[in-house]
């Protein structure tokens, strides 16, 4: 899904990133006074040296994404999102340059706004679909697999144990980066008049088959009914607590409700259910009719 800027946005772009790579570098003992100015002293100017100096890191990363397709400024505004985040964070005790830290946290959010938006589908929600993400390509060249067709299982087997995910999650990802989004609204053909929505089947019930459904279910629950009526009272306590709710009761509560312990509970309640299923069964024709939908 490619998105291309207006020209003055690219010439705005443009402005911004030679401004960048003029940002004089930081010394570790400078930066180091900016990060403890900020953090101390909510200096902001401070806050403003260290982010401009380092305005060439986002620079350079978001060039390292720009072929995914996403507009080169929006990488940048991502990324400099995530430096903030990386200023607000910084330790600088730590001895680790800030550089470094914010390198992690200027990547993190390039990679989200990616995936966020690099189809209207969510494409990674997980560890191993990220990685697979930004990492099937390059490997695939690694291995010279650039035909663009479906992988050799022994290259999805290489793949697959190179990033530690399966390989049907290979299989996967290899089929969502070879598609693209399309709209259910397009023509099948350049010729017809039928879109691809109409194509698509309804998987609904039809409106007998909701009916029946209605009227079955009525019926299951006028036979629940009926046999809970026919068990003693702290039985059908016990049943409507433990398997009637949503958050049922333990045994040990309902131990401490009765009086009894918790092992008394459990054997009236196995019990209970035993003359409930007894008592259904005897308004049943067959088995099948607790569960068929006619």
């Amino acid at each position: 899904m490619a998105h291309i800027d207006d020209p003055e946005t690219q010439r705005a772009n443009l402005k911004y990133i030679r401004a960048s790579m003029r940002e004089p570098l930081l010394t570790r003992d400078h930066e180091f006074e900016l990060a403890v100015a900020w953090r101390d002293n909510r200096d902001e100017k401070a806050l403003h040296e260290l982010i401009r100096a380092y305005a060439r890191l986002v620079v350079s990363t978001a060039a390292r994404f720009r072929n995914y397709g996403l507009p080169m400024g929006d990488l940048v505004q991502e990324g400099n999102v995530g430096i903030m985040q990386a200023a607000a964070r910084f330790e600088p005790g730590r001895e680790v340059r800030f550089s470094t830290y914010g390198a992690w946290w200027i990547r993190s959010a390039m990679q989200d706004y990616i995936l966020r938006n690099w189809s209207i589908v969510r494409t990674g929600t997980t560890a191993a679909q990220k990685s697979l993400f930004f990492n099937l390509r390059r490997l695939r060249a690694k291995i010279g697999d650039q035909t663009g067709g479906s992988m050799t299982p022994d290259n999805l087997k290489w793949i697959a144990n190179e990033l530690q995910v399966g390989v049907s999650d290979v299989e996967m990802m290899e089929v969502r980066l070879s598609a693209s989004d399309q709209s259910l609204n397009a023509p099948v053909s350049e010729s017809g008049e039928d879109d691809w929505q109409e194509f698509l089947a309804d998987t609904r019930p039809n409106p007998e088959e909701v009916v029946i459904g209605m009227r079955d279910g009525a019926t299951r629950s006028r036979w629940l009914a009926e046999a809970l009526g026919e068990l003693s009272p702290r039985e059908r306590s016990i049943i409507n607590q433990r398997r009637l709710r949503e958050d049922g009761a333990t045994l040990e509560e309902l131990g401490r409700e009765l009086g009894v312990s918790k092992e008394r509970v459990r054997q009236l309640e196995h019990r209970a259910l035993g003359k409930l299923r007894q008592s259904i069964l005897r308004r049943v024709e067959t088995r099948d009719d607790l569960f068929s939908n006619g």
